[in-house]
């Protein structure tokens, strides 16, 4: 991925990111029939330097990491396209301008520790419940104790992966003037695309710290 100078996210700016989306793509150093194994799939980051998940035991993923246990995940959110004529500077034909993306992006970089105690599998569990399930959820915590959640564990393996190195992206218009950036902004708002709210909210935060 590259990142222009203007584009680099902070740590501060990515750690925030995390806590707030919480669904990447899990892709593998190792392969199976020729390619990496690609998993969509939710996480849990905790704040610290590990992310923790879970998926089904027949998912082809743990086939690659036998072979490899280098994993990437990789998250893309807040993203829209910018019009050609939006993008394009003053005093320039906007008929010619440039369209572009305005996106963040953050990949992780680890390894993968694969999990299969059930008491571990079940703790796993538990964190991710407590993170995603609603205020108010019934739903009792997992344990081996527990009859139909001690028949369920074999069918799953945890994963916890070691993050080793972040590369992170917040591409906002950090090339243009913050005048520029309001005006997209306004664009954005006016047009109030799917997200194109959460992009203005990128947009204007970061032309306030420019």
């Amino acid at each position: 991925m590259l990142i222009h100078p203007w584009d680099q996210a902070t740590r501060e700016e990515w750690r925030d990111h995390l806590v707030r989306h919480d669904f990447g793509q899990l892709v593998t150093a190792g392969h199976v029939d020729g390619y990496p194994v690609v998993v969509p799939t939710h996480f849990l980051y905790g704040g610290a330097d590990t992310v923790e998940l879970h998926l089904a035991r027949p998912n082809p993923v743990w086939r690659a990491l036998e072979q490899d246990p280098h994993v990437v995940l990789a998250l893309t959110d807040d993203y829209v396209y910018v019009e050609a004529a939006w993008n394009a500077d003053a005093g320039s034909d906007p008929d010619l301008g440039v369209p572009t993306s305005y996106y963040t992006a953050v990949q992780l970089h680890g390894t993968a520790e694969v999990v299969d105690d059930a008491q571990a599998k079940a703790a796993i569990l538990g964190r991710q419940l407590a993170h995603f399930e609603p205020p108010g959820s019934t739903r009792r915590t997992p344990s081996t104790e527990l009859e139909s959640d001690r028949r369920l564990l074999p069918g799953i393996r945890g994963l916890v992966v070691h993050l080793e190195s972040v590369r992170a992206k917040q591409k906002y218009g950090g090339n243009k003037t913050v005048e520029h950036r309001r005006e997209i902004a306004a664009r954005l708002a006016e047009r109030h695309g799917p997200l194109d709210a959460a992009a203005r909210d990128q947009l204007l935060r970061r032309s306030r710290d420019a």
